[in-house]
Parts: C-alpha cells; structure tokens; sequence
C-alpha cells in the first residue's frame, strides 16, 4: 500500500507573491519547505497543497497501533457501549429527537456506520431519556513521552472517576496536567471513503465542500479514509455539500484536533498505547484524544 499522504489546505487572502510573510505566521504547524508544494492557482481565493508523507507515515503508524486489540467481539461491545456514553450526553444536552438535536444525529449516524443494530441504537436513546442525572467531565493529562491526551468522561460520582483517572494515569506513565486542553480544537470532522479518490480529487472535493483541511488516513482494516475538517459551525454545510458531490458520508461530528503533535519512539509509543487502552476501559471513559504522531 502506498504511503499515506496528509492534506492541508490554507486560505490565502493575499496575493501570491506575499505568500513568505503569511507561512511566517504558520510557521508551529508548517513541515520542513521542502515538504510544501504550491498549488499555483492565481485566483483569489488561493490556496496552498502542503505534502509532508513522513508526518503522515507518523500519523498513519500511530492510528494502526493505538486500535482497540483482543477478540473483534470483545471491540465490537466495547465501541457500542462508547457510542451509547455518547447518545446519553448527545440526549442529556439537546433531547432524544434527532431532528431537532443535530450533535445526536451525527452520533446515531456513526453508530449506523458502524452497523451498530438498530435495536440496540433505540434501546440507547430510551434509556438515556431515563437515565439519572450525570456529570460530563474532560480531564487534561500527559502521557509516555510528553504526549498530551484529553479523556471525555460521564459519571454519576465525580470523586471515585478522577480517582480512577489519576490511578490509571500513574500507573501507566502518565499523570494529570493542566493546559493540555490548550493543544486542542474543537473541530468539525467528516469521514469519508478514501479508495480510488487521488490527491488532486481530495483537495478539488475539500474546496468545493467549503472544509479548511483534509487528511487521508485508514481504518483498523487498513481501508483508506478521507477525513474533512472544518469549523464547528460549518459542519453541516459541508456533509451537505459532500453529499451533494456523490461523496458517501461514513461520519460526521465534533472532535478535538490536536494544534501541534508530539513525535514518539517505538518504546513511548507502545506505553501509550497501553495507557490509552486501560483508559478506555474504565467504564466512565467515553473518549480519549491524543495528539501523538509515531516515528516513520
């Protein structure tokens, strides 16, 4: 299989030949010059294809070793009870009906994706609509290696999930810390299906869906992705519009998308994937965000 390559687009205000100054701006997130392509488009408004294969090896690598391990089964129940965490705070913050509560459209939309049963998906929004009262927490923490990671939490006893929290954390090299949130954005993400679909296609598809990044990616089955993101409030304008473009939606919803990665050898890589495993086994824990990217 082809090595992975990541996408980002940039809108461009000004005009081309003032392009120095503004990548001066960017320079945090930006890979080495040698990694950014122009896409010598002259028409406002322009923008720039930057293609670094090596960080998106990192990328790549690091979403292959951090999917759930063990019997497909035992995954299988593990992501369908996560997906119900999630319809119970989707419910909790803008009720049961998924018309009027777009967060829960999405959600139930992922778990169809992800054949998810229907009855198991009712059974989900009923029980959330009698659920008792629980709390939504995001614990800032930072992992092997200096990675930084934010984990979603849902509990009815605050006191005993961040004692868990702080248990796991410790004995698995990692430890509660303050202003990890500030390495994240709340971004509006849509997934879908990478397959024949070339590097020109994908920036071609990301402009006329109106999405400011797209990242090609892959599955737990190695299968190609697209992943379009936008901002929060955009993204349902731009599900629409893929939609519109003959694009098959596999997902769409809000997540935290790291600002800068932190790279890790094969040693701090391996640990976090074990701590990030144990974290999402704690029964509270609806999700967990990291910003690392492995080695190529």
């Amino acid at each position: 299989m082809a090595a992975p390559v990541l996408l980002l687009l940039r809108a461009l205000r000004s005009p081309v030949s003032a392009a120095s100054s503004r990548f001066s701006s960017l320079e945090p997130v930006l890979p080495p010059s040698s990694c950014v392509l122009s896409s010598g488009w002259r028409t406002p408004p322009a923008r720039t294809l930057q293609l670094c294969p090596a960080l998106c090896a990192g990328h790549n690598k690091w979403s292959k070793v951090k999917h759930v391990k063990g019997p497909k089964d035992e995954a299988r129940g593990r992501m369908f009870m996560k997906f119900g965490m999630m319809i119970r705070i989707a419910v909790k913050e803008g009720g049961s009906n998924p018309e009027l509560n777009l967060n829960l459209a999405h959600i139930l939309e992922q778990c169809r994706s992800k054949n998810m049963p229907k009855a198991s998906i009712d059974a989900a929004i009923k029980s959330a609509e009698k659920a008792k009262p629980a709390s939504q927490h995001m614990f800032e923490a930072r992992g092997p290696g200096g990675c930084l990671l934010l984990v979603e939490v849902l509990t009815d006893n605050n006191s005993r999930t961040h004692q868990e929290i702080k248990r796991l954390l410790n004995k698995n090299g990692g430890m509660l810390s303050d202003g990890a949130r500030h390495n994240f954005q709340r971004r509006g993400v849509v997934v879908v299906p990478g397959q024949n679909i070339t590097t020109e296609r994908a920036l071609e598809l990301a402009i006329e869906a109106g999405a400011e990044d797209v990242q090609e990616t892959e599955d737990e089955e190695e299968k190609p992705l697209l992943q379009f993101l936008c901002d929060v409030g955009d993204l349902n304008k731009v599900r629409a519009s893929l939609k519109e473009l003959g694009m098959e939606v596999l997902s769409a919803g809000l997540e935290f998308v790291a600002r800068t990665h932190a790279p890790l050898d094969e040693d701090h890589l391996d640990a976090a994937s074990i701590l990030i495993e144990a974290l999402n086994d704690c029964p509270d824990v609806v999700r967990v965000w990291d910003n690392i990217q492995a080695h190529s």
